[in-house]
């Protein structure tokens, strides 16, 4: 048995489980409020922004590039096809689709950004700047397990 699970003795709040379940839906419904005015919610900004970058991909390696369920991502990217922020495309081999913004989309993002900017700098004074880069360096390591 590990040291900390000895020491541990079922103290549920420290449980990684609660505890980032916790902060991820809080820090969610805080994005949530200023993404709402621009029609959007956090998850989709995810997934916007994730497309600015890498334009025509495919479903499954947009799902894979910000780790969310195919079902998820594709009743995402019905939504935002709806809002004609994306557009869809069946893939020129196979049963699979490509997404990308569409002109819509590509304007919206910018204008999204100095939200998400001031909601980062927001996040990074309430956790302090160490403390911050500390968490951002433990959670990109957890989708590895």
């Amino acid at each position: 048995m590990h040291d900390y699970m000895a020491t541990m003795q079922d103290d549920f709040s420290r449980c990684l489980l609660l505890n980032t379940r916790m902060a991820a839906r809080a820090v969610t419904r805080r994005y949530d409020r200023e993404l709402r005015p621009f029609g959007v919610t956090a998850a989709q900004f995810t997934i916007l922004s994730s497309m600015s970058t890498r334009p025509a991909q495919s479903v499954t390696d947009l799902a894979k590039s910000i780790a969310m369920d195919r079902t998820t991502l594709s009743r995402n990217l019905d939504l935002l096809e709806r809002k004609r922020l994306i557009a869809g495309r069946d893939a020129e081999k196979g049963n699979g689709r490509l997404v990308s913004l569409s002109e819509e989309g590509a304007a919206l993002v910018p204008k999204l950004l100095p939200v998400w900017r001031g909601l980062q700098s927001e996040m990074n004074a309430l956790l302090g700047g160490d403390a911050m880069n500390a968490l951002i360096a433990g959670l990109q390591r957890l989708p590895q397990i």
